[in-house]
């Protein structure tokens, strides 16, 4: 994605966002404008102490954000899913 449209989208979306995601694609479908967000590859704060593995994605969740300039906006975001040695179970991270 060209530079400058990313720093246009860091513009938009609230701060927290670059902190755990990277945008990887933005395209508007008529009336819509998709923004497609990768958790990215860090360890959950609240399991830093902890053993995990890299387990793949959760199925993406698209969530309603409010409309820029008259466009519905939909946040399509993809976190990564953690599998906790210790625990014996899936987590995933809740810094958000």
């Amino acid at each position: 994605m060209h530079e400058s449209f990313q720093t246009l989208l860091k513009l938009i979306l609230p701060e927290f966002i670059e902190t755990y995601f990277e945008v990887t694609d933005c395209k508007k479908e008529g009336e819509t404008i998709h923004i497609y967000l990768k958790e990215l590859n860090k360890t959950p704060e609240e399991f830093k102490s902890n053993k995990l593995t890299f387990k793949g994605f959760f199925d993406e969740v698209t969530i309603q954000d409010f409309p820029i300039r008259g466009s519905q906006v939909l946040l399509h975001v993809t976190r990564r899913r953690w599998w906790n040695e210790e625990m014996g179970k899936v987590v995933i991270g809740t810094g958000i």
